[in-house]
């Protein structure tokens, strides 16, 4: 089952980068920073995108046509000093990224650490 959801995560990456160069390079980004910040993580395809887990659903990356979305289940409880975090739902916080230049690209390890310290 693992390796089935590991080939439709290469895929969607690999579908990402025929539409846009720099998309996959800011997903393929993210994903080594969330691996580096625990090398625990699962990453399976759902809602569209590449949902982050270890034993729950901790957050995720989507695609979009303008930008990348890094989505936090729990981004309400995130220190956000910058005040990058958006989002005004009861628990999820999402950070937009439209280029690798972004601040909210550039400061993405502060969020993802944060994201498995509320796991």
């Amino acid at each position: 089952m693992e390796n089935e959801s590991q080939n439709k995560v290469a895929l969607f990456v690999e579908g990402i980068r025929l539409l846009s160069e720099e998309k996959y390079q800011i997903i393929s980004e993210l994903r080594k920073k969330v691996n580096k910040s625990n090398p625990d993580v699962k990453e399976r395809m759902m809602y569209g995108g590449i949902m982050f887990s270890l034993a729950d659903d901790l957050g995720g990356v989507f695609a979009y046509t303008k930008h990348i979305s890094f989505e936090f289940g729990l981004g309400y409880k995130f220190k956000d000093p910058d005040h990058l975090l958006q989002g005004k739902g009861k628990f999820r916080r999402h950070l937009k990224i439209e280029s690798m230049s972004d601040q909210a690209f550039t400061k993405a390890d502060f969020y993802i650490r944060q994201m498995f310290e509320e796991a």
